[in-house]
């Protein structure tokens, strides 16, 4: 399972351990990953997906995962993710 939320598309960072006597070795900073239960209010089901702490507070932000999924395009999002607001396009076109 890679380390990337299935939201934001945020991954892992590379980057340089600087030391006092300024020698450099390369590190990789990973996001903060959480197993994050969140509820669909279209579809009327919880889903479970793998959200950064910074794509949990957008998500909460904006008004919930409907909103969220709907303002955002299909190439920041997974593959479930892109399902889900596929559903959530389908379930709102036959309401409307």
């Amino acid at each position: 399972m890679s380390r990337v939320c299935e939201l934001t598309g945020k991954g892992r960072q590379v980057g340089n351990n600087v030391s006092h006597a300024n020698n450099k070795t390369k590190r990789t900073f990973l996001p903060n990953l959480q197993n994050v239960t969140l509820l669909s209010e279209a579809l009327d089901k919880s889903v479970k997906l793998r959200v950064s702490t910074h794509g949990l507070r957008s998500v909460e932000h904006v008004g919930g995962l409907d909103n969220w999924l709907v303002k955002t395009s299909e190439a920041k999002l997974s593959l479930r993710a892109a399902r889900l607001k596929r559903e959530i396009a389908k379930k709102a076109k036959s309401a409307a």
